[in-house]
């Protein structure tokens, strides 16, 4: 066949789908118009996606169909100036593809269902610990399992299986299966009723494959793999979690938990689910036996605020934010994975033998260049928060099986002109200070200053959060399938997460999910480059170009 015989050719469909050719003469699509942009607004190296491809490519409305349709459709020139952002400089070769956003599918749910102890529990009113029950805890958090086919499991329902743990489950965690209270000066206590936690189980018509490659949050069509019951969402009075099931066409299936964030942090949420494996596994009590103690992380009496706490400090440093900052459209995801070569290629920025972490000098290549992409004025402060878990800090430590709020969030504040003015080293020394301020005195200073001034959230302006949760191995819970190809946090959030990655080369490391308003991802991309090239001055290894 010659290339011009395509020209006429519309597809149709026979019998048991069986397509052919019709040439019926009739052409192609054709469109042309008229754009003020440039090739060279599109950079200097022309890679995909390419930006504004619905004004490119226009799409006819009854045109698009495989069937009955022309073959091709072509269009020469656009007919108005798009907006369009783009990188000035190509991605470094950390940075990666968020999850498909095409991905799209639903999920055929069952009824949902309470799934109390499997036992009767004691009845009883437990009160949470003043770290638990301040206001920027008062959420609902969602986590995501991602579990692929496991043939050992042939014939046994992930949902069933599950359930039953939970159940099994909750006789030791029974806290869990109550509600929460709040009594005068809004102090937080579980009413241990026992009424159980909201299970729901489902199917989808998707495999694990069409999750991408490297599986990274935020994940598509979250609210179908957890679905948000009415009436069920609120902090008090509400069951503390939502756990959702639903089972893949590929033998695999997807665990979502929404958990009350007053109750417990990511590494007591961690021992629940460990617990849910082991029961699910067979045994009969978990390796870890639950800790309550909430009183050890209450306020003194009196009270003793001993410590700055600038992480609440909302008067010191204004709240003049851009708004290109706040503007919810043009949001642009992106992650950056940071392997041994990027890491090594950063700690040759600093002088020989300068002592730091592999998340100090992350997290302060993060501030650094997220603070110089803002723009903001050079006399302004700016604030660091990490987040610090807090367990070990205590003498004795606190117990192993210890399950609520153990986390601190001390705060350095700079200016913004000495950040970005700066080498890393001095970046990489106030993320340093900034955890090295946790100690028990200081926990126990923050409970002090919680309680005597209302229990208040953290203060987020002109605020960088960052917090490492490399060690905190969701993707070790085993509920008889093996690790989860995935686990951890379900959204990209607010702070700056550190999530443990093996990529698709097989090179474990680190990634950083972002989400930023296009323009302001486009300077911190350019920035993230700057860096890594003052040190790469003899090649571009570390450069080697995003599809991106």
């Amino acid at each position: 066949m010659n290339f011009a015989a395509w020209r006429g050719i519309r597809l149709r469909e026979g019998p048991n789908h069986k397509l052919s050719v019709d040439y019926t003469g009739k052409g192609v699509l054709f469109i042309e118009g008229d754009a003020d942009v440039t090739v060279e607004e599109f950079g200097d190296e022309l890679l995909p996606p390419f930006p504004c491809m619905d004004e490119l490519l226009h799409d006819v409305e009854g045109y698009g169909g495989v069937l009955n349709c022309p073959i091709f459709l072509v269009q020469a020139r656009i007919e108005a100036k798009p907006r369009i952002y783009f990188l000035s400089e190509p991605p470094i070769s950390m940075a990666m593809p968020i999850p498909p956003a095409s991905l799209a599918f639903k999920v055929r749910r069952s009824e949902p269902e309470l799934v109390a102890p499997a036992t009767p529990t004691p009845r009883e009113c437990k009160p949470l610990s003043d770290i638990d029950d301040r206001d920027g805890h008062r959420f609902q958090y969602p986590m995501i399992q991602i579990y692929r086919y496991n043939h050992s499991m042939k014939g046994k329902d992930p949902a069933r299986v599950i359930r039953d743990a939970l159940a099994k489950t909750l006789v030791f965690y029974y806290p869990f299966a109550g509600r929460l209270r709040e009594g005068p000066n809004r102090k937080l206590r579980v009413d241990c009723t026992g009424e159980g936690v909201l299970f729901i189980e489902g199917d989808a018509d998707v495999t694990v494959e069409e999750f991408g490659d490297e599986l990274l949050p935020p994940f598509p069509c979250m609210d179908e793999l957890l679905h948000d019951v009415e009436g069920y969402g609120g902090v008090l009075n509400c069951p503390i979690f939502l756990v959702q099931v639903t089972r893949l066409k590929c033998g695999g299936f997807i665990f979502a938990i929404r958990h009350n964030h007053t109750m417990s942090d990511a590494t007591g949420l961690l021992q629940f689910m460990i617990a849910v494996g082991e029961m699910a596994r067979g045994a009969l009590s978990p390796t870890i036996s639950p800790v309550w103690e909430r009183h050890l992380l209450n306020a003194r009496n009196p009270p003793r605020v001993t410590h700055a706490h600038h992480e609440f400090d909302r008067e010191s440093i204004g709240t003049n934010i851009r708004t290109e900052i706040t503007q919810p459209s043009n949001m642009v995801y992106l992650s950056f994975f940071f392997g041994s070569k990027e890491v090594l290629a950063l700690r040759r920025l600093l002088p020989p033998h300068h002592p730091c972490s592999t998340y100090d000098i992350i997290a302060a290549c993060l501030w650094q260049c997220h603070t110089k992409a803002l723009q903001r004025d050079p006399d302004e402060d700016v604030r660091l928060i990490c987040i610090v878990n807090a367990r070990s800090k205590f003498n004795p430590p606190l117990p192993s099986g210890y399950y609520g709020n153990a986390i601190a969030y001390p705060a350095t504040i700079t200016t913004v002109g000495k950040l970005c003015r700066s080498p890393l080293e001095y970046a990489i020394e106030l993320v340093k200070k900034t955890k090295g301020k946790v100690t028990e005195e200081y926990m126990k200073s923050t409970a002090d200053f919680l309680v005597t001034q209302g229990r208040p959230a953290l203060a987020l302006n002109q605020s960088f959060l960052v917090t490492d949760v490399t060690q905190i191995k969701f993707e070790n819970v085993d509920f008889g399938w093996g690790k989860a190809a995935y686990g951890g946090q379900a959204n990209v959030m607010d702070g700056k997460h550190l999530l443990p990655l093996r990529n698709k080369n097989g090179e474990q490391g680190i990634v950083i999910p972002l989400c930023l308003p296009a323009p302001i991802m486009e300077r911190f991309v350019s920035e993230l480059n700057s860096l890594l090239k003052n040190e790469n001055v003899g090649g571009d290894s570390h450069h080697v170009k995003s599809n991106l």
